[in-house]
This record gives C-alpha cells, structure tokens and sequence, in this order.
C-alpha cells in the first residue's frame, strides 16, 4: 500500500473515512478482498507470497493498514511487512501492547508506517523512530515516507479527500483514487530511485507494464459500528479486474 488518505473524527456519525492505493509489481500474486477462510473474522486481501496483508477490517471492529518506506539504501528486512497487518487483525492484544511490541522488533522488517486502530482509537507508527502516536481528530495522509510528508500526489489525495466528507461517497472516492496525473518535476521528491521512476510513482494512481496500483480501497466507518469496505482491483497499465464490497 503506497497511498492512504484518511478522515479520523472521533464522536462523528461517520468517524473513519479511508481511501487507499496498494502499489506491487503485478506478477506478485495476490488474492482481492475476501473474508478469511482459516479466519472468517477478517476481512481483506491476502499476498500469497508472504501470506500477510495491507488492509484490512475485522468483524469485531479492528482495522489496520500498511505502507512501505521508500529507501533503496534500507535493508531488506528478515520478515515481511505484511504479516504487521494480519497479526494485529487475527490477534486479541491492546492497539498499546501491539504496537508496544511491535516497535520493539521494528528493525526485523524494512520500513513501514503501520496503522492501527477500533472503534474508540486510531494509532500510527513509522518504523524510522518506532515511537506509536495515538491520533486526534484530522485528516492525514501517509505515503512511502512518514505521516504527511507533503509530497504531491499526498496532497492532492488529502485535498480530494477533505472535499467529500460531508457526503462520502464511495464511488466519488474511488474516482479520486484513479487519478493518473503526474506531479511537475520540479514538485518530485528525491528518494534516491531516478527523476523517471520519482515521475511514474508521483501520481495517485500508477500504471505501467510491471508496476503499478493493484488495488483501490474505501472505507467509510458509522458510529454504531458497521462498516462499508470497497476493494477495486487492477492488472496491468491499470486494467480494472474487479471490484468487491464487504459491508458488517
């Protein structure tokens, strides 16, 4: 997951609102949202490489999502990120003690910012400096670096984002999820991967032969506790394979 733009607004009738984009090369074999045969309590997408996930909602109202730290220079990490994701949703820790423990073995992974939350508390984590925050109310974004780090495409995500939160449709947030537009080359940051790779990943929506946005992802939490997942899926040059709607 490369992009996550996100609406916490505790004591809201809507108190989440998500919009997401995971990034992967396409050969990287994965399965679209679906509820978990050997955990039917959760709900997600699953890499079968890894067997972890990016996303993902559980029926008892756990939520946890993941992206990646953009450093060519970092190490690969004994263990794969994903598996942050699936533990905290297939386990019965406190958000506290999981990131508590989480940020203790934090050099056990290549870098990630790790959301994590209920239906009372939102937390985040970047593995840079494995210190958990608990969030108040705001809207933020988090990409391939640390929590609204404004590079373009984040900001442009927010900014959509923040324009619907009145009447969050899903649909009109997907929209904005596709959004291909590259930033200006003077507006790239320089993560150290080469001005033409910065380009292809500056836009909301990537697409290219081998690489690019594998999945799109709303959720819109109510405060009675039910919730709506949308997943869209694509292959390559961002060919839709699908969409799947999960509502508990």
């Amino acid at each position: 997951m490369c992009l996550i733009v996100f609406a916490w607004r505790p004591a809201h009738p809507q108190p989440l609102i998500l919009a997401a984009n995971r990034d992967e090369f396409y050969a990287r074999p994965t399965l679209p949202l679906a509820q978990w045969e050997e955990a039917p309590h959760i709900y997600a997408g699953r890499d079968l490489e890894a067997g972890g996930t990016w996303l993902g909602i559980t029926a008892d109202g756990r939520f946890a999502a993941l992206t990646n730290i953009r450093d060519p220079g970092q190490p690969l990490g004994r263990r794969s990120r994903g598996e942050l994701v699936a533990r905290f949703l297939s386990g019965s820790l406190s958000i506290d003690d999981y990131l508590r423990e989480v940020a203790g073995r934090s050099a056990e992974y290549a870098g990630f910012n790790l959301l994590v939350g209920n239906r009372e508390q939102l937390h985040f984590l970047n593995a840079a400096n494995s210190v958990p925050q608990r969030l108040k109310a705001g809207v933020y974004g988090v990409s391939n670096a640390g929590l609204d780090t404004p590079w373009p495409k984040l900001l442009k995500a927010k900014a959509a984002l923040s324009g619907q939160l009145d009447e969050p449709d899903p649909q009109a947030l997907l929209q904005f999820l596709a959004d291909p537009e590259a930033a200006a080359d003077a507006e790239l940051p320089n993560t150290g991967v080469g001005l033409a790779t910065e380009k292809l990943l500056s836009s909301v929506f990537i697409a290219s032969p081998n690489y690019g946005t594998r999945a799109s992802t709303v959720l819109i939490v109510n405060a009675d506790g039910s919730r709506r997942l949308i997943e869209r899926s694509f292959g390559p040059y961002g060919g839709r394979l699908g969409e799947v709607a999960v509502e508990i």
